[in-house]
């Protein structure tokens, strides 16, 4: 399988994504933005510096300059490409993925991404090509963002409750951005796995994954917490967990923090994925805004975005925009303004959420299926009398249920969700839906 996904570049090092690999890439970059000045930064995997050091040989031996912003977060190196004036930039990282993985996240300047549409495939075939060096090879500057980062944050920051915050950084980049970012915040919080390790030795950064909250679980309840916080491996998603220990769904907290959005700008546009539950759309319009369905993946969310002026978007995935972020998703953004609300609604999170969770949801779950196309179209058959629509994949829906069955943009598989007005419908609907796709 290529290296060049959808929406980054990742891969196995050194089998897939090797020093000689991103000296290429990184005189590809330069080729194919024309650019001048590039930002580039680094996770905290094994392999990354030795990747970041290769890239930046790439980029300035084009005659393109670089901004080593050093270790950081992906959306610390966002806002530093959109910040420090440059014509785009990349961080080497390989977000959740296992130790042994790494890539990166590409940008154009303004932070705007790169995805497969938008050069990555581009650059998968100019790899292959031997560029000649410029006679005059580009500079290198380091530049420390953490105080401009810290403070652009804080910014965002009201006065909050007397809350007791547990977080898990999982041994990832927001173990760096949390503590940096909250200094002086006056916020009661106690950090787990903060210390910055590539080897993630005590669970894996994906806070999707039920067995990764795990000990935020049990730590949010022992210390009798109000809200706890799972960071992924390079800090641009979370997940959040209530007092009770439940895990609140990203689509929910997008519901929530419309509020805040649309509060600070009625009648806003509010962007959210296609999977999201209805109560989203129902929360948003209930709140005056104007909710826009949007297909899976940063690179749309955030076009549409910058099109609409919207102030904020949220994923299932636990990726969270913000227009006042140049668009892009941030961890630490999407925690404070979950801390932001729950100082002016003044109850326990979990009463805050309870009206939301008025509906059934599956979750997402894969099928293998030989000719994916061929079953959306055997989907799209057999549910005709629902109201369909393919701006990702299938959705129907009925007046007491719907479902969405989609290709996934990084794996051979077909992913369902399905959401129904009750358990027992939405039992029934997934016997009769698994029964097909797994037939």
């Amino acid at each position: 399988m290529s290296i060049f996904k959808a929406y980054d570049i990742r891969g196995i090092y050194p089998d897939q994504i090797d020093e000689k690999l991103a000296t290429r890439l990184g005189a590809s970059l330069v080729r194919l933005l024309e650019a001048r000045t590039l930002v580039v930064g680094r996770d905290m995997r094994e392999s990354a510096p030795s990747i970041q050091k290769a890239l930046i040989d790439g980029i300035t031996s084009q005659g393109c300059d670089v901004i080593d912003i050093g270790l950081v977060s992906t959306p610390m190196a966002y806002y530093g490409i959109g910040a420090l004036d440059a014509d785009g930039g990349l961080s080497a990282t390989a977000s959740h993925n296992p130790p042994e993985y790494i890539g990166a996240k590409i940008c154009r300047r303004d932070a705007v991404p790169m995805s497969g549409d938008t050069g990555i495939k581009e650059l998968e075939k100019m790899v292959r090509e031997e560029f000649a060096p410029a006679a005059n090879p580009g500079k290198v500057r380091t530049v420390d963002l953490q105080e401009d980062y810290r403070k652009h944050l804080q910014s965002k920051f009201q006065p909050w409750g007397d809350f007791s915050v547990v977080i898990d950084t999982a041994n990832g980049m927001g173990g760096l951005e949390v503590p940096l970012v909250l200094e002086g915040a006056g916020l009661n919080w106690k950090g787990m796995f903060l210390e910055v390790d590539g080897r993630f030795p005590n669970h894996e950064a994906n806070p999707l994954k039920d067995e990764n909250i795990e000990d935020l679980r049990r730590e949010v309840l022992a210390s009798g917490a109000s809200v706890g916080f799972a960071f992924d491996g390079d800090a641009d998603r979370c997940c959040v967990l209530d007092e009770k220990g439940q895990r609140v769904g990203s689509d929910l907290v997008t519901a929530l923090l419309a509020r805040e959005f649309l509060e600070a700008e009625p009648g806003a546009t509010i962007i959210y994925d296609l999977r999201s539950s209805k109560a989203v759309r129902e929360e948003i319009e209930s709140r005056g805004g104007k909710p826009v369905r949007e297909r899976v993946g940063h690179s749309f969310m955030k076009a549409t975005m910058r099109e609409t002026s919207c102030p904020f978007a949220g994923e299932l995935s636990g990726h969270f925009y913000f227009r006042d972020h140049y668009y892009s998703d941030c961890a630490t953004m999407a925690m404070a303004s979950i801390l932001n609300l729950m100082t002016k609604e003044g109850k326990p999170l979990s009463e805050i959420v309870e009206p939301l969770r008025r509906y059934h949801n599956s979750g997402e779950v894969n099928f293998e299926v030989n000719d994916p196309d061929a079953m959306i179209q055997v989907l799209r058959d057999r549910y005709a009398d629902g109201e369909q629509d393919q701006l990702d994949g299938i959705t129907i829906q009925y007046p007491d249920h719907w479902f969405n069955v989609r290709k996934s943009n990084t794996e051979p598989l077909l992913r369902l969700l399905l959401e129904a007005d009750s358990a027992e419908l939405l039992n029934q609907k997934q016997a009769e839906l698994t029964s097909l796709l797994a037939g």
